[in-house]
């Protein structure tokens, strides 16, 4: 299932989420050469998350192939700042393009839910958050990890508690037949969740390392359902009562 569009207007103008998105494909431009093989392996490899290198649980000078020629070596420094850093790398057009998509569908509300300034922060701890799952999952994996899907499964998170019943319009797919349908927030991004929950599990069983970081998807959308407790804007949340399931009262 893939959303384009749903049924939430906003209030402000989603400065924030559209910077966020501007900085994904400035970098995937400049700094990532859109995709080229060495520009991009060197962005991987620099400004990835590697779990084994952030905690030394791999020797320095491991050799890792990111593509045919292509290798990434440990270093022996721990580079904590790639935390932050991964979060604005992607491996290709399709994964840039599906993350931006998702944060625009859903980022834009819960930048209304608490402000500007609150959402940077918010967005960066989501991230943050999703990466150390990732990294307490998987410590000895030498496989960089990109992406901002962490840090918007936390917008993700947010929203399945904000706005649970507000319609999601979704493209679906059954093999060769596509259509589109209106779903509820709780169920297109429940069904979400629990994908990811069961590729994680399936994965732990086969010990399969690579592909993509679900646990990080789990942990940023958690983080997003915790988060939200603590920056929503509780006056917009009472103008926003009369249409949608809120936070509790006691929140």
């Amino acid at each position: 299932m893939f959303p384009y569009k749903d049924e939430n207007p906003t209030e402000l103008t989603p400065v924030v989420t559209l910077g966020v998105i501007a900085l994904n494909v400035l970098a995937w431009v400049v700094i990532q050469g859109m995709g080229a093989d060495e520009p991009l392996a060197r962005s991987v490899c620099q400004l990835g998350l590697i779990p084994a290198e952030v905690l030394r649980s791999a020797p320095p000078g491991t050799s890792v192939p990111l593509g045919p020629g292509l290798r990434c070596v440990l270093t022996a420094e721990p580079h904590w700042w790639t935390v932050l850093t991964s979060m604005f790398m992607h491996g290709g057009w399709f994964h840039l393009l599906g993350n931006m998509w998702f944060l625009w569908v859903f980022g834009n509300n819960i930048e209304d839910s608490m402000g500007h300034a609150r959402f940077v922060l918010f967005y960066l701890l989501s991230g943050v958050a999703a990466a150390a799952t990732q990294v307490l999952i998987s410590p000895h994996s030498v496989v960089p990890m990109v992406g901002a899907s962490g840090a918007i499964s936390g917008v993700m998170g947010a929203y399945i508690l904000l706005y649970p019943r507000v319609r999601v319009h979704t493209l679906v797919t059954l093999g060769f037949f596509v259509t589109t349908v209106a779903l509820p927030a709780y169920v297109m991004l429940g069904y979400w969740f629990v994908l990811q929950l069961l590729m994680g599990a399936v994965g732990s069983v086969s010990r399969t390392e690579g592909g993509v970081a679900v646990w990080a998807h789990v942990g940023g959308f958690v983080a997003g359902i915790v988060l939200i407790k603590l920056f929503a804007n509780r006056e917009y949340l009472e103008r926003r009562r009369g249409g949608v399931v809120i936070l509790p009262r006691g929140v």
